[in-house]
């Protein structure tokens, strides 16, 4: 039976997996995005969502703690200084998962597992598109633009 056993274990022992997921977090924390497999990247944002979450909060102890899983000095002083003014006013959801299809060798499905606030692309649509809908669709209505009065002969002749 496997009882709560929730987590994908990847088909790698215990501090195989620990020390992969570590790579891929300091990867993503470095380069705000990486290429993957899907069940890495799912894995991975198991793993490094709470350590993003942990460091909005600067203080000596949430340091330590991260530098206990990631063990990289310069992934822990750009996880503090630079991604968590960023993410400082985001409630979670730190990282998006895009699925890019499959890879050739093996038909593993392959994904881009990247930070959501680093996207400039994205980033730009979401402000340009804000868009209110209704239930009822109002939105869709839009009233039509009055057409311009034609001025009339007489209007014209008591103008002059």
């Amino acid at each position: 039976m496997r009882h709560n056993k929730k987590f994908n274990h990847l088909g790698r022992k215990t501090a195989h997996r620990k020390s992969m997921l570590a790579n891929m977090a300091i990867s993503l924390i470095q380069h705000k995005r990486i290429a993957t497999t899907l069940a890495k990247a799912k894995a991975l944002r198991v793993y490094v969502e709470p350590l993003l979450t942990k460091s909005k909060d600067d203080s000596t102890n949430s340091r330590r703690v991260v530098f206990s899983y990631l063990q990289n000095k310069e992934a822990v002083t750009e996880l503090f200084q630079n991604i968590a003014q960023k993410i400082a006013n985001r409630p979670g959801g730190y990282t998006r998962i895009l699925r890019t299809g499959f890879r050739l060798g093996d038909n593993a499905e392959m994904c881009i597992i990247e930070l959501v606030d680093y996207n400039e692309n994205m980033l730009k649509e979401k402000t340009a598109k804000k868009a209110t809908r209704t239930r009822r669709g109002s939105a869709k209505k839009e009233a039509a633009p009055a057409a311009p009065v034609a001025e009339t002969p007489a209007t014209e002749a008591a103008a002059e």
